[in-house]
């Protein structure tokens, strides 16, 4: 393993405390404000570049109102574990923007027809999106086509 390399577990950590903060709406600021460190330090932290030391860990738990063992819990360093791949998938979907305004917004409906319905069509959109990946572009039959109309 590359010395320099950061260690699975710290960007694990690292991906939860992004995970969190983001939940609460808070800025890597506002986090290092409360912890007395520089934004630039929480980004090093969420991305696993550093390690944050026991106490600074129990502080950030206390500022994200969450147990220490949140930042542990399905720790997916044991890969033999077949959820542990869908894990990783989550936790990368809810770490950016979109996937939690996404979360958020799903969460709130309470028909389940209607949540039925839209991951229908968002498996829809993500099936139509591959096929036209894997079709090669052709741009004098585009053309052609585009000229018959």
């Amino acid at each position: 393993m590359n010395a320099k390399a950061p260690h699975a577990i710290d960007i694990y950590v690292g991906g939860r405390v992004r995970a969190r903060r983001l939940i609460l709406g808070m800025s890597q600021t506002a986090l290092g404000d409360r912890l007395g460190i520089t934004f630039q330090q929480i980004q090093k932290y969420e991305k696993g570049v550093n390690r944050m030391g026991a106490s600074r860990l129990q502080a950030a738990a206390d500022i994200l109102s969450v147990p220490i063992s949140y930042f542990f819990q399905d720790n997916p360093s044991d890969q033999t574990r077949p959820e542990a791949a869908d894990f990783d998938a989550v936790n990368a979907f809810l770490s950016t923007r979109e996937g939690l305004s996404l979360n958020k917004a799903f969460s709130s409906i309470k028909s389940p027809d209607i949540r039925k319905t839209v991951v229908a069509l968002v498996t829809s959109l993500a099936q139509g999106e591959e096929a036209a990946a894997r079709q090669p572009v052709d741009a004098s039959a585009a053309q052609a086509s585009a000229n018959a109309s």
